[in-house]
């Protein structure tokens, strides 16, 4: 198959740390605080600012409370877990790496007494019509390991008894999220804002703050995961006063994305990004005749982290050794050619691809993308033949 000559412009598929935003340089970090504290005026102001634009973009409800957290997704999940779980019966969904990780902690870690633990394979989700409304629920909006996400939160009852507590980490600024739905709401910058690693955002609704200051877990709580004092909320934790120390560079950074989504219309216009940009991606899998989509419903499939797999029957003839070497081979060349980088399904998942279609990619790009896969696939498959 000869080589093509049109690439993508932007290479960057990775499904965290994501691509950049369009128009994102160096440029848009000249109004970092660096060297000053982020407890002084000015850096309390910027931390306030990433508070407003993210309520102001995702529509968040006024009584729901919004911090700035650390380490990431997982730091706000495990926030949330420790200082929230105990005091009523508690379901975990588990379907990807991530919510199997949730579900040891709930488990092992936390060891809650009543619990109950709903998994299933990767490509697929489990029973929602059979969670326990009443129990606490934490779950992943989309399992990013394993492309999977809910089809929608009609499953979550209005009359609920429970917390819902959700990362929604890969899905929050490209899927619609249901906010009277959902207690505990966590993500990072680096997936769909395509900013830096190591902050995480937390979200609380009433109900959940309700059960901050009004119960006590019987387990000791790091100082990284306190967000209460004598029974109250610590009220500064939602006005920019983080628990530790934030940079102030990743700052600057989140709040060119923010601002770059306000210019394109919000949340709408980057959900309708994503979007786009699956619907290229799909058009490349209906043709392409190797890969299927590792989500068996396609209401279930997820529009940022694509999963795929290969079912070439000779590819699916090969020995396990031969085929995961195949994988990593076509995954290095097409970094080789810089073309794509990043695109290889993580490592605890079935074998593939898993290609980044959140919304600060672009469908032309991804369009671009589609016939170098086939290129690679196609030399790697010749060349193998040949050999044999």
């Amino acid at each position: 198959m000869t080589k093509l000559t049109q690439r993508p412009a932007n290479p960057n598929f990775s499904c965290g740390p994501c691509s950049k935003p369009p128009g994102w340089s160096l440029d848009v970090l000249k109004s970092a605080l660096l060297g000053r504290s982020h407890r002084s005026a000015a850096g309390k102001t910027k931390l306030q600012d990433v508070i407003d634009r993210t309520r102001a973009v995702l529509d968040i409800p006024a009584d729901y409370r919004i911090a700035i957290v650390p380490a990431s997704d997982t730091g706000a999940v495990e926030m949330a877990m420790w200082s929230l779980l105990g005091p009523r019966p508690t379901t975990v969904l588990a379907w990807e790496n991530f919510s199997q990780d949730w579900a040891i902690d709930a488990k092992e870690q936390l060891k809650i007494k009543d619990l109950t633990v709903m998994e299933a394979d990767y490509g697929l989700l489990p029973d929602l019509g059979q969670v326990n409304p009443h129990s606490d629920i934490v779950f992943a909006w989309n399992g990013t390991t394993s492309g999977v996400r809910v089809p929608n939160g009609d499953w979550i009852q209005d009359d609920r008894q429970g917390l819902t507590i959700c990362d929604a980490t890969s899905a929050v600024f490209a899927m619609n999220l249901p906010w009277q739905k959902l207690d505990v709401t966590t993500w990072s910058w680096q997936k769909v804002l395509g900013g830096e690693a190591a902050h995480g955002m937390l979200v609380l609704s009433p109900r959940a703050v309700a059960r901050l200051e009004s119960y006590a877990p019987p387990w000791p709580l790091p100082k990284l995961f306190r967000m209460t004092s004598k029974g109250k909320l610590i009220e500064g934790l939602f006005k920019g006063e983080t628990i530790n120390t934030p940079s102030l560079l990743c700052v600057e950074d989140v709040l060119y994305s923010l601002k770059w989504a306000e210019s394109i219309g919000g949340a709408k216009a980057m959900v309708a990004r994503c979007n786009a940009n699956a619907a290229a991606l799909d058009k490349w899998v209906q043709s392409a005749g190797w890969v299927e989509y590792l989500t068996k419903d396609p209401a279930h499939r997820s529009t940022t982290s694509v999963c795929l797999r290969m079912v070439d029957p000779w590819f699916l003839s090969l020995s396990p050794d031969t085929q995961a070497d195949i994988a990593k081979k076509l995954v290095s060349l097409l970094e080789k050619e810089g073309v794509a980088f990043d695109i290889a399904s993580y490592r605890t998942a079935p074998l593939g691809l898993r290609i980044w279609c959140g919304s600060t990619v672009e469908a032309n790009d991804i369009a671009a993308l589609g016939p170098w896969l086939d290129w690679a696939y196609s030399e790697i498959k010749q060349s193998l033949t040949k050999a044999a």
